[in-house]
């Protein structure tokens, strides 16, 4: 595919994953058009893994690890492992959520992760997530829902109102001013039975089944190219869906076939990975060490494949944006359409150092990338990733790196045509060593 086509792929993954549950049926579904098959492995059951054998572990519905078995052991290879992230920061639906006075039926809304706010004003948003109900067998089971028609909406307060607004800046109140509106209360239907006719109506599961959701808010409007050339793209949730579809895209057209190559993308980096499904639980190390057991010789097997592995954390970078220079450090400014970029944070916000940059830049040069580096300003607090948390946890060598972007946490953000190909084609390098 052309890079073109390689970022409409993106864009039509990201439409058609709307919230963290949603990336990983997305993937799923990617995943049952492919040949040779993949094959989904259940955490409670036995595995038997073949070499050559293409896998994938889901827990909980929005974190997801895939893994090619490699011809050779993983303790004679090591992992080759690149990490993501399926979560976006945003609006998260309230478990009593529908309220009404005034005439108007609101949702109430909790603030996910650092979202900048005020590009939530004057959306046409609406809902995804999952919702757990109880089956015709009365056991617990889930789905994913999905309502593709605006639902929602949180108007701005007109500047005759809010006359300081152009000078300094839209701040909203969290409680509240971010209640969304939903529709006009009647008198007939109360709002929480209104709202949970909606959840019926949209899933199909009665109303008194329904017993709890994990609801996000979206931005209905698809993503598109931009630019005098198309030579950029927006979309919400490009921080960091980009980094999945990227990963995914070099996992499933690698060359490599002796070592284990894996893609894991976790739930909940927005909120400090802290979870049984982020980046600071068990999943992938539990993964990893099943894997090696599967082909071990002796105990200390994994602790050298460990030993011999090296992962890429896959999150997006701030391109610099010329009508704010006071925001970047001089000496590192990265330029969207200039290629991937090496995060470096001397406190190990990010994992990257010295070893692991040459290597990355190794692996640039041989795929014909451009690379780029980056470092914060000192006098700003600097984000962090699931990199640092992982080499940690598995004691491996890491690299944080990411493709520039513009308006990073926005509800609509942008990025470089060219450089989704280029993090694709170093990541099929990485993997193909």
């Amino acid at each position: 595919m052309s890079g073109k086509e390689l970022v409409q792929n993106l864009l039509d993954f990201i439409d058609a994953s709307p919230s963290p549950w949603h990336v990983v049926k997305t993937i799923e579904a990617q995943l049952a058009t492919q040949t040779p098959p993949w094959q989904r492995l259940d955490e409670t059951a036995k595995w038997a893994l073949q070499p050559g054998g293409r896998y994938y572990v889901v827990r909980d519905d929005s974190s997801i690890v895939l893994f090619v078995q490699g011809q050779k052991p993983p303790a004679e290879t090591g992992f080759k492992i690149i990490g993501a992230h399926t979560d976006s920061p945003g609006l998260r639906i309230k478990p009593n959520a529908a309220s009404g006075a005034d005439g108007l039926v609101r949702l109430g809304v909790e603030v996910y992760g650092g979202p900048i706010l005020a590009t939530f004003t004057d959306r046409d948003l609406s809902l995804a997530g999952r919702i757990a109900y109880k089956n015709d067998q009365d056991q617990i089971a889930r789905m994913p829902v999905k309502f593709d028609q605006p639902l929602l909406r949180l108007p701005n307060l007109a500047i005759h109102m809010n006359r300081a607004v152009n000078e300094e800046g839209l701040k909203l109140q969290k409680q509240t001013e971010l209640p969304l509106i939903l529709a006009t209360s009647t008198e007939e239907q109360l709002p929480p039975a209104y709202f949970s006719a909606l959840l019926q109506q949209q899933s199909g599961i009665a109303a008194e089944r329904i017993l709890s959701w994990d609801l996000a808010v979206y931005d209905t409007q698809k993503g598109a190219f931009w630019g005098a050339e198309s030579e950029f793209y927006a979309d919400s949730q490009l921080d960091n869906l980009a980094s999945c579809h990227a990963a995914l895209q070099a996992l499933l057209n690698a060359d490599g076939i002796d070592a284990t190559r894996v893609c894991a993308l976790f739930d909940h980096e927005e909120i400090g990975s802290q979870s049984n499904k982020g980046a600071d639980g068990s999943f992938l190390p539990d993964v990893l060490g099943r894997i090696a057991l599967a082909t071990a010789t002796d105990s200390e097997d994994y602790a050298r494949a460990l030993a011999k592995s090296f992962m890429i954390s896959a999150d997006m970078a701030h391109a610099y944006q010329p009508n704010f220079p006071n925001a970047y450090d001089p000496g590192h400014k990265v330029i969207v359409n200039k290629g991937p970029v090496i995060k470096v944070n001397a406190n190990h916000n990010y994992s990257s150092e010295s070893v692991s940059a040459a290597m990355f830049v190794d692996w640039c040069e041989q795929a014909g990338v451009p690379y780029q580096t980056y470092s914060h300003r000192c006098d700003l607090p600097c984000g962090s990733t699931i990199g640092p948390i992982t080499s940690a946890k598995l004691g491996i060598r890491s690299i944080d790196v990411g493709n520039p972007m513009w308006a990073m946490h926005s509800l609509r953000e942008s990025a470089g045509v060219l450089d989704h190909d280029y993090m694709i084609r170093v990541m099929k390098r990485f993997f193909a060593e």
